[in-house]
């Protein structure tokens, strides 16, 4: 789990969490940047520690779940080159979900 920073305050957070049996997937958990530090950078460069840190953790994927009530949060995945994929855990049935993924 990491916490991003500006000027000493925290302003964001995230982490992973191992996905499935073979050790080479991992999930985005719990992505969020404060309101007053959305669109400076802080999300993406989060999202990239993220994915650093499971592939120093011998992760080769990335997955995660959003939803579409999060159309800033889908452009950004999009965006760090998660593409659609089939849905999956706990929210595969919801509506509105949208499943992503990404290799490392």
């Amino acid at each position: 789990f990491l916490v991003a920073s500006l000027d000493g305050e925290a302003v964001g957070c995230g982490g992973w969490r191992s996905f499935g049996d073979d050790g080479k997937v991992a999930e985005v958990k719990r992505m969020y940047t404060a309101p007053a530090a959305r669109r400076r950078g802080v999300a993406r460069r989060l999202l990239a520690a993220i994915a650093e840190s499971a592939r120093r953790h011998g992760r080769r994927r990335m997955i995660l779940e959003t939803g579409d009530r999060q159309p800033e949060a889908v452009k950004l995945y999009l965006a760090a080159g998660y593409q659609r994929i089939d849905d999956f855990g706990f929210y595969r049935d919801a509506p509105g979900v949208i499943s992503l993924g990404r290799d490392l």
